[in-house]
């Protein structure tokens, strides 16, 4: 009994000594378990954190990106403080300025690329042709009047990088004014007569500022006057001497008389002599004309002054122009001539020529001859 419970005690002994391995294997797996988790969990928090990492640094590219975009998108914008100046009442000959301020309200650098204008009375200047945002700028204009009283406009266009406004329409006004009146505003000379019947000349200020004449000048020195330009006055009478010799070669031409006013610098005067003589009528029109079908006309030299004449000759220059008949009386001469319109060349809808007659004494009469084909011609000049 003994043998068997020391039997059975050994037998318990092995089943407490498997009992335990069995517990420490148990502990150690789950402490196993325990430790696999929380290498687990390390990892994927490792791998959170990672995920964040990469997500941030995405993020910054990205905004690094948009705000390269958006320094790519920054753009210029001009700004005028006007786009009209009204100069308002200024004296002929007189030189004005005016100015046009800007300023860069954009983002971007403004680049001013060209500044064209109507006419070459308005030149500018302008310091430079780049501005940085906020910067301002000027350009300063200047006009040039005229010798005439005149409403004026002048436009510029101002050229930039300006996407909005690449092209800016800037105008000038004002009214020209005469500060000097003269009369008579036109002389009309005669080649008989005493001095080619020229008037006095009559200058006055009429704003009462008084001026001297510094200067008389006229074409070919046709007409002179006697004036001394230490004298001032708010009204002055000049007396013209014309040279008739000279007035025959240039009978007509200007004046230009040099003032000391301080808004009128100068006036000018036109001359225009009555010539000796004339046709009637002065130019030769054919309508409805038919290739080398003869058109009849009359045409009549007269002499203004009504003083006989004889006539030396008469010609055309292409021949197309011929005298059938002429006839003389006393102060005039008539021609009856024969117009022979040519063949049509190619697409030409009309013909040209020039009658010419010379009178004895060296004078010359020219009478421009002008024909227009007939719409049937012209259609039976293309079959």
């Amino acid at each position: 009994m003994k043998r068997d419970f020391r039997v059975l005690m050994v037998f318990l002994g092995f089943v407490f000594l498997f009992q335990i391995g069995c517990d420490e294997q148990a502990t150690a797996i789950r402490e196993s378990k325990s430790e696999l988790a929380a290498a687990a969990e390390e990892v994927i928090i490792e791998a959170e954190e990672e995920v964040i990492v990469e997500a941030e640094e995405e993020a910054a590219v990205e905004t690094e990106g948009q705000g390269g975009a958006e320094a790519d998108e920054r753009e210029p914008e001009i700004r005028f403080e006007k786009v009209i100046h009204d100069f308002g009442d200024i004296g002929p000959g007189t030189k004005n300025v005016c100015e046009f301020g800007f300023e860069n309200v954009g983002s971007g650098l403004l680049k001013i690329t060209k500044v064209s204008k109507s006419c070459g009375c308005t030149p500018y200047t302008l310091d430079k042709k780049e501005y940085a945002p906020g910067e301002s700028g000027t350009l300063k204009v200047k006009y040039n009047a005229g010798k005439r009283a005149s409403t004026i406009t002048k436009h510029l266009f101002v050229n930039s990088n300006d996407k909005a406004n690449p092209k800016v329409e800037l105008t000038i006004k004002g009214t020209i004014v005469m500060k000097v009146e003269h009369e008579p505003k036109k002389l009309n000379l005669v080649l008989k007569g005493e001095n080619a019947s020229c008037p006095e000349i009559k200058l006055t200020s009429l704003d009462k500022q008084p001026f001297a004449v510094k200067s008389f000048k006229s074409t070919a020195d046709c007409i002179t006057v006697d004036y001394d330009s230490s004298v001032k006055a708010t009204k002055f009478v000049l007396k013209p001497k014309v040279d008739m010799e000279k007035l025959q070669k240039r009978p007509k031409g200007r004046i230009d008389i040099g003032l000391t006013h301080p808004e009128c610098d100068s006036v000018t005067i036109t001359y225009e002599t009555l010539a000796e003589f004339k046709s009637e009528p002065s130019a030769i029109i054919i309508r409805d004309a038919e290739p080398e079908k003869p058109v009849v006309r009359e045409v009549y030299v007269l002499n203004n002054y009504g003083g006989e004449f004889e006539i030396e000759s008469a010609s055309s220059n292409k021949g197309i122009v011929k005298v059938l008949n002429q006839e003389q009386d006393g102060s005039r001469c008539k021609f009856e001539l024969e117009i022979t319109p040519p063949v049509i060349e190619g697409k030409r809808r009309f013909f040209t020529d020039k009658f010419i007659v010379n009178t004895k004494g060296g004078k010359k009469v020219e009478i421009n001859c002008r024909g227009f084909y007939s719409s049937a011609a012209l259609e039976a000049s293309t079959q």
